[in-house]
């Protein structure tokens, strides 16, 4: 399989390019950093885009058009751009892997977090990462308190109990459809999520520590060996799991 990488020269993108090139199944075709043209990718069957916010869509667009699958662990990917991904994703009939997170500990949380959180009363995420993130909360915690959302909406349970009355701005963190997420920026961490229940007499606590990189790798190679398989345009990783 022809993997390009792009963002190839940053933390992560760089530790994709050795990850393809260290596996006997993928070959590397092109490692491209801002600027690049992506005309350099041409015949490869995937894409890997590891880029920002403001570029991914137009990678995304131009390597579809141009008979690529792509799965791309970018942020910023809202309902919007999922929808306008799809439309692209439909006329190519390439499919398309977008992934929060490429850590296998930290697709689990998220899982097991969701699937315990009808069971308590409260629930809050809290995420902690170096100081270099440019976005807060994480794209991981968004995710994260969205499917919990989801999973108290259909057990039928209310908000969180909370009677805080006054508070500084930002002291209860952000909200995610209703949960409330918390996002600590500090050096000498890398990146790092828990989600804490409380219900009477108890919390439970579900925790990852990711303290490098190459932990992201498994699952990144499971996203670009299972692409061309699942049809159309898939969020989260969890899906290429079969954690069911």
């Amino acid at each position: 399989m022809k993997v390009s990488v792009a963002g190839a020269r940053g933390r992560m993108g760089s530790q994709a390019v050795a990850a393809v090139e260290a596996a006997a199944d993928l070959q590397l075709v092109a490692a491209l950093g801002r600027g690049d043209d992506l005309a350099a990718a041409q015949g490869s069957d995937v894409l890997v885009d590891l880029t920002v916010p403001d570029q991914v869509m137009g990678n995304v667009e131009q390597a579809l058009a141009r008979g690529m699958h792509v799965v791309t662990g970018t942020t910023g990917f809202t309902p919007e751009r999922v929808a306008q991904v799809e439309r692209w994703a439909a006329a190519a009939q390439r499919n398309v892997l977008i992934a929060t997170n490429f850590g296998i500990g930290a697709v689990l949380v998220m899982q097991l977090a969701a699937k315990a959180a009808r069971f308590f009363e409260s629930v809050e995420v809290v995420e902690l990462h170096h100081p270099g993130k440019v976005d807060a909360p994480s794209g991981s915690a968004i995710r994260t308190a969205q499917l919990i959302a989801r999973a108290r909406e259909a057990a039928g349970l209310g908000p969180s109990p909370d009677a805080t009355e006054t508070s500084l701005p930002g002291a209860r963190g952000a909200v995610v459809d209703g949960i409330h997420v918390h996002a600590v920026r500090m050096r000498g961490m890398t990146a790092h999520q828990e989600v804490v229940l409380g219900g009477p007499g108890e919390t439970l606590t579900i925790r990852d520590d990711t303290y490098d990189r190459a932990a992201y790798m498994p699952g990144l190679l499971v996203g670009i060996r299972q692409v061309a398989s699942r049809p159309g345009v898939t969020v989260g990783l969890e899906h290429y799991l079969d954690l069911d």
